[in-house]
């Protein structure tokens, strides 16, 4: 079988991310919070810092020259077309808190598109990927987004800013959605949303105000397992959307 550069950054990204998924695991439960970001509520722990350090260790291993875009230290510039994305614990205030809805997202690009992504589950364990053109798999098994023809039977994931008053209009949005929908999960990991609206088990998921680290690989996955999806750098308007066919114009009216 020959494999493409598409799917090679596939192996690579699902080995790392199963790496670094490992080496976070040993710390929950004893999490700590180490500073904050954008606001008091936004947390970083050590484990952020070191589980990022490990990831780019060994995608400078195995991809020399590359250039790597990661959520708590400075980019790196590479010297070749390949790029990666990387968010080492999607989920911190999960994991501070012993919640076990945590990941490690990364994505890969060639020339600025994403090309390859994966998502490791870190505490159930499950490694979701999927090349461009090539579909998506979780634990190597293909998977498909839900067939739900109405969004009043509809389950809907959904995240806040850390920032008040986004939330505040965040919320305003939930007034118009939660009368049209079977129900809505706030569950913490950008990434494994996208990811669980690839497989099923939500039918949409859609958040304001993510950046590219939280959503790249998830996206991905979600779109090849046929789900449909809009980004900020597409939309303009700072919203990342993804679900079931069927249900994505009526709920893109509801929450954009």
């Amino acid at each position: 079988m020959i494999v493409g550069p598409a799917q090679q950054l596939a192996y690579v990204a699902a080995d790392v991310a199963r790496l670094a998924a490992a080496f976070v695991r040993e710390s929950v439960g004893a999490a700590a919070a180490a500073s904050t970001k954008s606001t008091p509520t936004d947390v970083v722990t050590h484990t952020d810092f070191e589980s990022e350090r490990l990831i780019r260790h060994e995608l400078m291993v195995r991809c020399p020259g590359s250039t790597i875009v990661g959520e708590e230290f400075d980019d790196l510039a590479g010297k070749n077309s390949v790029g990666w994305i990387v968010d080492p614990i999607d989920g911190t205030v999960n994991f501070l808190y012993d919640l076990p809805v945590v990941s490690v997202s990364i994505a890969a690009t060639i020339n600025g598109q994403v090309v390859a992504g994966a998502v490791a589950d870190i505490l159930r364990g499950e490694v979701f990927d999927a090349t461009l053109g090539g579909g998506a798999r979780r634990d190597g098994e293909a998977i498909s987004a839900s067939s739900v023809s109405e969004l009043g039977q509809s389950l809907v994931g959904t995240g806040f800013s850390y920032e008040s008053t986004v939330r505040a209009r965040q919320a305003d949005r939930l007034v118009h959605l939660l009368p049209q929908c079977r129900d809505i999960r706030c569950m913490g990991s950008a990434a494994l949303n996208l990811c669980w609206v690839g497989c099923g088990r939500l039918d949409a998921y859609f958040e304001k105000d993510l950046k590219p680290y939280d959503y790249a690989a998830g996206a991905l996955i979600a779109a090849e397992a046929r789900a449909m999806v809009d980004l900020p750098e597409r939309n303009g308007e700072q919203f990342t959307i993804a679900a079931a066919p069927a249900i994505y114009d009526q709920l893109r009216g509801l929450v954009a």
